[in-house]
């Protein structure tokens, strides 16, 4: 049997076929988790998926398929064509095959040395492609996929597509059936002369007999599945939704065909027939399981539009010529043209050439980005009219476009903690459905009125017919769906679908400033030297020192004075020291750049530019100060640029009622000046980067939900400390990986959405969960009779099958509302109140 690959984790995607409610989802969830090394696994109804994370890097993956069978679902198996080089003997079939088969989801791997192929059976659907070919490279050997068609996401929806035709037609056949039988058994009792009409010219018994051949075409003919599915679940002792069906349709059809054949085994005025009822049942759940299956597909609609942007071939030069190859062959380091109108094929660099290129499916940046030498480009984007050559950079599973339909399906099949409540529920739902049919046949049996057995009968079928886990089970993986998919869309990436529900819960929004707020790119707005010191030669010094430096302040300052044409020198000795500045020697001098806590750290008097000092930071620029060999020389003003969507972002987050705080490490009368153009409610300065998380942990005193957003790499404990962290998506590596939710372009507005989403998927889940719980509660004892005895009233187990296929529908059609969200916040708000922090000192 396959073992996993070697490697540290391994995770799985697999589609399970059979899953109908809820309690599908906890049996499976429960067989897969007691396979040896499975260390969780999650179920996702809507998506119909497993996600399974293996415990250690030798898992057997033979045993979760089994595990997935024993428990009477199927899960999806397919199989990839490699094309194979550089193999001479049977030894090396050995080698490739066995390097194959220790892929994480690879089932059986089979290698052909006369047609140099290899064929691989893999469980699930995730993308191993690339995974295999390295596998095989990895061993000295070359592997290319051979196109097969459809790829696996193609198969996916093509099963999905062939389920719809085969319930439709399934729905077309049960109701040509049932029409008639409604004729012969409800007709003739609503209508007297037809009545007679019938039963003069074909005889009542052979109507029966009719009835009962009709019957049990739809009974085992459409309506086989129930009884497949049902009857071994209910042996198992784990009964689900086909076994209420099965029980409620087999219970009315064996009843009626013993009234048919056998009337005297029943007690005498009870020989009432009920096909129809059966039939009638079977042909609405059907209807509502097809009208299911197209919405689930709608929910799955952002993940196929992702996928669509994939470029299915590339123009790569090789040795000299330019030839078209297919995505899955290129690899890093390959020259690609791309031309006017052409989507990008994968992640790299450009070399040369200029275009512009609509990012918008990536980003939601509607203006398309220029694209020149040293620029990046993103697989899946367009280009626009001019053409220009880029390397290969990323590829396959490593590209961004990739890494979004991931995070997205990741997100979607998670688990939300509102769900905790549903899962235990139904666990136990359709047991107790079944016990309380029982409960109700008894008592109708003892306590109703003559024929008590019909009308026990009758009541016990309708109350397992009524109750719907199915609605319970997708109230909540549906909204995830749709939600989540909205959110890739407008360009914010949740990458844990639990961000959805506790972003909703933020009553504080911390904000960092640098490159959140502002552009994050600075530029020298002013220097002053003081007596004795020429200021461009200040500025070269400077300048010099800050040259060893990233920070965005001394990117603007060297920037300048290239500008006006320095050359610098070379540094030595170079320090720097987060939060208080720089230091160096230039030319044998002593260069120290920084803060005003730096230059009181060297003992300076900054007195001389108090003033100066005042006026530049009640501007919003930020003073730095130049110590050239232990004397103060310079006090140097950066500007970073306030983002032109900032405002209408905290305009934005003030309309939903949240607090907004700005932590930085600016001094406070540069930080007050920002805030006050800003209308930002709070601002927590001279924070040295390792006391942001702390400030964050401060604002969170006692239980309010904090947001934190940032895009630098000293975000990331505040990120990792904040209820939610939201990451620039232009930021940093180890931002966004600290983050919840990452926002693919730079525009503050995004938090506000991303916020605004959260809230409309939880009241979309809220809703869905009071509509499946609500429906079942008052439902089911209507079904049971509880109205009988005051108003008379009965529930006829047809109008329970329709009102069970509907109920579905009704939380998948809801859901799917989501789709609508175009990202608008209320009308403003008062912000709520809260205690402020005082500023560091």
């Amino acid at each position: 049997m396959a073992k996993s690959a070697d490697i540290p984790a391994a995770h799985l995607d697999i589609p399970v076929a059979g899953m109908t409610c809820a309690s599908c989802v906890g049996r499976v969830e429960r067989a897969v988790a007691s396979v040896e090394g499975v260390k969780s696994v999650a179920i996702n109804l809507a998506t119909e998926r497993a996600h399974v994370t293996l415990s250690n890097a030798k898992v057997e993956v033979g045993p979760i398929a089994e595990a997935i069978r024993n428990a009477g679902y199927e899960p999806t198996e397919s199989t990839i064509e490699l094309k194979i080089a550089g193999m001479t003997c049977a030894s090396c079939v050995g080698r490739v095959e066995k390097a194959l088969r220790a892929v994480p989801g690879v089932v059986e791997a089979s290698v052909n040395l006369a047609t140099e192929r290899a064929s691989v059976r893999v469980l699930g659907s995730g993308d191993l492609k690339s995974s295999l070919i390295a596998a095989v490279v990895a061993v000295a050997y070359g592997a290319e996929l051979i196109q097969l068609g459809a790829d696996t996401s193609d198969r996916e929806q093509k099963a999905r597509e062939e389920e719809q035709a085969k319930l439709k037609r399934a729905v077309a056949v049960a109701a040509i059936a049932t029409v008639p039988l409604l004729v012969f058994e409800m007709g003739m009792h609503l209508s007297e002369p037809l009545h007679h009409f019938l039963a003069g010219r074909i005889g009542e018994f052979n109507i029966k007999v009719m009835s009962f051949l009709l019957a049990s075409f739809v009974q085992f003919g459409p309506g086989l599945r129930f009884l497949q599915k049902g009857w071994p679940a209910l042996l198992r002792g784990a009964p689900d939704m086909n076994s209420l069906v099965m029980l409620g349709t087999s219970a009315a059809y064996l009843y009626s065909t013993v009234a048919t054949f056998a009337p005297g085994l029943l007690p005498d005025g009870t020989d009432y027939t009920y096909f129809e009822a059966g039939a009638v049942i079977v042909t609405l759940i059907l209807t509502g399981r097809w009208f299911e299956a197209r919405a689930k597909g709608q929910t799955s609609e952002a993940i196929r539009r992702l996928m669509s942007l994939q470029a299915k071939s590339a123009r790569v030069l090789r040795d000299g010529a330019e030839i078209d190859v297919a995505i899955e062959t290129v690899v890093p380091g390959d020259i690609i043209i791309v031309r006017p109108g052409e989507r990008i094929p994968v992640d790299g660099e450009v070399l040369e050439g200029l275009s512009y290129v609509d990012e918008a499916m990536i980003t939601g940046e509607p203006i398309p980005a220029r694209k020149e030498p040293g620029a990046t480009v993103t697989g899946g984007t367009v280009n626009g009219t001019g053409a220009f050559r880029f390397t290969a950079r990323k590829v396959g599973a490593d590209t961004l476009l990739a890494q979004i339909v991931r995070t997205v399906e990741a997100a979607q099949g998670s688990k939300l903690p509102i769900q905790a409540l549903v899962d235990k529920v139904t666990m136990w739902f359709v047991p107790a459905v079944i016990a309380l049919a029982l409960l109700t046949f008894a008592a109708w049996l003892v306590f109703g009125p003559s024929p008590a057995f019909a009308f026990a009968l009758v009541n016990a079928v309708a109350v397992l017919i009524i109750a719907c886990p199915c609605a319970m089970g997708l109230a909540t993986p549906t909204s995830i769906m749709v939600g989540t998919g909205k959110g890739a869309e407008l360009g914010i990436l949740f990458r844990q679908g639990e961000a959805l529900q506790s972003l909703k819960d933020a009553r504080i929004v911390a904000l960092d400033k640098t490159g959140t707020l502002t552009k994050g790119r600075p530029e020298l707005t002013d220097l002053s030297v003081a007596p004795g010191f020429a200021e461009d030669e200040v500025l070269r010094l400077v300048a010099s020192v800050e040259s060893r430096s990233e920070h965005p302040v001394a990117e603007a300052i060297v920037a300048a004075a290239r500008l006006r044409g320095f050359a610098l020198a070379e540094p030595a000795e170079f320090a720097a020291e987060p939060g208080f500045g720089v230091k160096a020697k230039v030319e044998g001098r002593a260069i120290e750049v920084g803060a005003d806590r730096l230059m009181r750290r060297l003992g300076l008097d900054l007195a001389a530019f108090a003033d100066q000092a005042g006026q530049l930071a009640a501007a919003g620029k930020t003073p730095l100060y130049a110590a050239i060999d232990g004397k103060l020389a310079a006090i140097i003003a950066v500007a970073d640029p306030i983002k032109e969507t900032t405002p209408a972002a905290i305009a934005a987050l003030h309309a939903l009622g949240l607090r907004v705080v700005m932590i930085t490490g600016d001094n406070k009368g540069t930080a007050n000046a920002i805030a006050a153009q800003l209308g930002i409610d709070e601002v927590v300065a001279e924070v040295l980067p390792t006391g942001k998380s702390e400030v964050v942990k401060n604002l969170q005193a006692g239980g309010v939900k904090v947001a934190f957003v940032g895009d630098g790499i000293n975000d990331a404990p505040a990120l990792a400390q904040a209820d939610v962290g939201l990451a620039i998506g232009t930021g940093t590596d180890i931002a966004i990986e600290s983050a919840d939710v990452v926002l693919m372009s730079g525009d503050l507005n995004g938090v506000a959405k991303a916020i605004a989403l959260s809230q409309a998927t939880i009241a979309n889940i809220r809703q869905n969960l009071a509509w499946a719980f609500g429906y079942n509660i008052v439902l089911i004892p209507v079904a049971a009779g509880a109205l009988y005895p005051a108003f008379g009233i009965l529930m006829s187990p047809m109008f329970a099958g329709l009102a069970m296929a509907l109920s579905s529908v009704s939380v998948l059609t809801n859901a799917l509302r989501l789709r609508r969200f175009g990202g608008s916040v209320p009308k403003t708000q008062e912000p709520p109140s809260q205690p402020r922090l005082a500023a560091a000192e």
